[in-house]
């Protein structure tokens, strides 16, 4: 996986990550923290509370403050762009 910061401040971190297929992100949480991850191109199958759900380039995926959330795997060659709010 490589991620890259685009722009991180006090208030807000925007970032790319790529995905090989196979590879994943830990489920993890962000307390006092939305976050969201727009597919940009590829498949994945994301981890979101107890729910898994497969989104292709176009979906966006938000994981509200404290709610678990990953990539249980990239189904295919995956670009991501994520935010973060407030900035971790």
């Amino acid at each position: 996986m490589t991620k890259i910061d685009c722009f991180r401040s006090e208030r807000l971190l925007v970032g790319l990550n790529c995905f090989e297929p196979g590879q994943t992100q830990p489920v993890h949480a962000h307390p006092g923290a939305d976050k969201f991850y727009f597919v940009v191109s590829g498949k994945a199958r994301f981890t979101l509370g107890d729910r898994a759900i497969d989104a292709r380039a176009g979906d966006l995926v938000l994981a509200p403050a404290a709610v678990p959330h990953g990539i249980q795997h990239a189904l295919e060659r995956t670009v991501l762009l994520v935010a973060i709010t407030p900035a971790p």
